[in-house]
């Protein structure tokens, strides 16, 4: 494991921790579902350029699709 991806993971985390914490207090559905994936999908991707793609994409998705 490379320290570029364990830092990914922390960060990814913890935006996600954020996002699903204002999602429930908000009782919004894509910010909740966005900070799980963030929370969760790390641990199945081992590269870091796809790491940083994929996270980008959800923590950019609850601004551009609000349900």
């Amino acid at each position: 494991m490379d320290t570029s991806v364990l830092v990914i993971w922390i960060l990814a985390g913890a935006i996600g921790t954020g996002y699903f914490v204002y999602g429930k207090k908000q009782q919004m559905a894509m910010p909740m579902l966005s900070g799980i994936v963030l929370c969760f999908f790390p641990y199945f991707v081992d590269n870091v350029w796809i790491l940083c793609g994929i996270g980008a994409f959800f923590v950019a998705l609850p601004f551009f699709a609000k349900f």
